[in-house]
């Protein structure tokens, strides 16, 4: 019996490596390997010096991403801060051009501390070292360089109050408290908290302003649960206006400019039916110069005609989408990131007098000997009549037809796919699959009739929206339904879970990360801070136990008929771990195929290059099994990471 056993497995090994290799032999593309993807890129997000006379950008010392500087004109690129864990995301210039600024967490814990660094002695220090304290900045202007604002949950941990540090001494001192409902908060250009963001008890929102650091607050704008995520967006350069994004009396987010004393309002910009991104401020006076609207890509609205001309030249420098720009203080020299769909992101150094760009360089310069898959805009109307929109990416080099297909699902659930160059879509197009990412109701940045769509349709036709996704381009001869499967983060992971359970024949396999499998346990354990904005969430998702229960995977999960790979960070603030535990533990009391992994380093997603493609490493041996791609071998580090984490 144990022979037959064997040879029924080898056999059965043997039809899907005959697979793999047929699989393998369809492509005319070279293999990209995780690494040029996955790994961290070689230098990437450059920052202008206040000054204009120096740049910092991230790259690696030892494979962790640390910050570095350059003397523009000069090849003196060194090093000068030294993170040995998680590496450093993102940072800032002080406005003494001689330090700059990063915040870190632990582990993936999101508790953010803030960090200083001298650029001459590559000295760091901790100027919050407070433990299970999160430390975010709210604003640090030009005109008062040796001063940053900064909110922290120190003295409770559900709320933020703000507090002034000074960068010469590391003096923290309380700056405002909260009174208990405030989620955000806005100084003006003068470093004065003069503004506060506030939910009420049925998920609307108040904007409170008040005429100095002493004054008494007062509402300035009102509106109700049923409009966009909108927000304070800055102070006009005379502290007199506040700009404001809402959807209030129209259907998508508007840029409006109100007084601070009569409330009057004007519009800046508008649009019928894309919401109001962002803005590009002059570095000095904060006067308005663009705002951005991400529609099918991106595009901008110009207040200020120098900028637009400046764009015009830009355009002809690469194609692609403007996605970043970062000015010296005078705003005469910027550095611009481009994005497309085909390529690396590059950034070039912009001289505003002389309309000369200078390329600096690509994130990923190895990515440019291969041959990247385009990304296609695509629309398509649901089964009740709604139209969605999102994105397919297909194989480079294959003809679209009957392909395997990956539908990649974004988190939130209120954010967005956009179109411009996506690592997880050129990985999985390179491994022979068609990549759907639908932008499905409740999406952030089509306006409030999209986003309101989707309240309480976590399980409902938020769900069908991705089924009639892979049914559309399953018509259009381009996907194998009988080889489709969902994929996701955060959300994104929910919507996995709930693939499989709520539709259990849809999807050929799944690959959850970090997704919450019982939204009632969700809600119990969210961050404390996150109190301010429960109810939001119960009216997106549901306000009782009943609902939610209805809505959680957990529930269903022996209805599951697909093979599941689940990935979770062990210190998720967001998304406890308890989330992936509890589907996990039901399947195999059912005895359905699941693979699950824990990184022990990790929070809400994997930060760290090493387990992001061990992890990845394992999802596209898994896709090659059940949906027949092609897949690059797991190295030996990765398979040792992955034995040592699996459950």
């Amino acid at each position: 019996m144990r022979l037959l056993r064997q040879a029924v497995v080898v056999l059965v090994f043997c039809g899907w490596f005959a697979g793999h290799v047929a699989a393998q032999e369809k492509f005319t593309t070279p293999l990209i390997p995780r690494e040029v993807l996955f790994g961290n890129p070689e230098r990437t997000d450059p920052q202008i010096s206040p000054d204009g006379t120096q740049i910092g950008y991230l790259a690696p010392v030892d494979g962790v991403l640390n910050v570095w500087i350059r003397t523009l004109g000069k090849t003196d690129d060194r090093a000068v801060t030294s993170d040995k864990h998680r590496g450093i995301r993102n940072f800032l210039w002080q406005y003494d051009n001689k330090h700059i600024l990063y915040v870190q967490d632990i582990g993936g814990d999101e508790n953010w501390r803030l960090y200083q660094t001298d650029i001459a002695s590559k000295k760091s220090n901790d100027l919050t070292p407070f433990e299970k304290v999160r430390v975010d900045i709210v604003a640090y202007e030009w005109s008062s360089p040796d001063t940053i604002l900064v909110q922290m949950n120190q003295r409770d941990p559900k709320l933020f109050d703000v507090h002034r540090i000074d960068l010469k001494t590391g003096k923290v001192e309380l700056d405002t408290e909260n009174p208990g409902d405030v989620q955000n908060w806005q100084a003006d250009n003068a470093l004065r908290i003069r503004a506060a963001q506030v939910q009420t008890d049925d998920g609307g929102t108040i904007v409170r302003v008040r005429d100095d650091s002493k004054a008494p607050w007062r509402e300035l704008i009102k509106w109700g649960p049923d409009e966009t995520f909108g927000g304070v967006n800055g102070f006009s350069p005379d502290n007199k206006a506040l700009w404001v994004t809402t959807s209030l009396d129209v259907n998508a987010a508007r840029l409006l400019e109100i007084d601070i004393a009569s409330g009057k309002r004007k519009v800046i910009t508008e649009d019928p039916q894309f919401d109001v991104n962002g803005t590009i401020n002059n570095p000095k006076t904060n006067a308005l110069e663009a705002v951005s609207y991400t529609r099918q890509r991106t595009e901008y609205v110009f207040i200020d005609a120098k900028v637009k001309a400046d764009f015009d030249v830009l355009q002809k420098v690469r194609s692609g989408d403007i996605a970043s720009v970062s000015q010296s203080l005078d705003d005469n020299q910027w550095i611009v990131g481009f994005v497309s769909d085909d390529a690396p992101e590059y950034w070039y150094l912009y001289n505003r007098a002389k309309q000369q760009s200078t390329l600096l360089f690509s994130n990923r310069p190895q990515l440019e000997k291969y041959t990247l898959s385009a990304m296609k805009p695509v629309e398509f109307t649901a089964r009740d009549g709604m139209k969605l929109y999102g994105y397919l990416t297909t194989p480079a080099g294959m003809e679209p037809k009957n392909l395997p297909m990956v539908e990649f699902v974004h988190g939130g659930p209120w954010g967005r796919d956009q179109w411009g160059f996506d690592r997880y879509a050129q990985w999985l197009s390179n491994r022979g699959y068609a990549v759907l990412q639908i932008n499905f109701r409740g999406s952030a940045g089509y306006g409030k009739q999209y986003m309101n769509a989707g309240d309480r349709q976590w399980a409902g036709t938020m769900h069908t929206d991705l089924l009639d996704g892979k049914n559309w381009v399953a018509k259009q001869g381009i996907a194998d339904p009988a080889k489709v499967c969902i994929m996701g983060g955060s959300y994104g992971g929910y919507a996995t879970l709930a693939g499989v359970t709520f539709s259990p024949d849809a999807f050929a396999c799944g690959v959850d990360i970090v997704g919450p499998s019982n939204l009632n346990t969700l809600l119990r354990t969210i961050p404390p801070y996150w109190s301010t904005m429960l109810a939001t969430f119960h009216k997106r998702m549901g306000d009782s136990e009943a609902v939610l229960n209805e809505e959680s995977p957990l529930f269903k999960a022996d209805h599951i008929k697909a093979p599941l790979l689940i990935g979770q960070g062990a210190n998720d603030p967001r998304v406890n771990k308890a989330e992936s535990d509890q589907i996990v533990a039901a399947m195999r009391k059912n005895d359905r195929p699941v693979q699950y992994y824990v990184f022990p380093d990790e929070g809400h997603g994997f930060a760290r290059p090493a387990n992001n493609m061990a992890f990845n490493a394992i999802s596209e041996e898994f896709l090659a099994k059940y949906l027949g791609g092609r897949f690059e071998p797991a190295t030996a580090d990765e398979s040792r990471l992955l034995a040592s984490i699996k459950q």
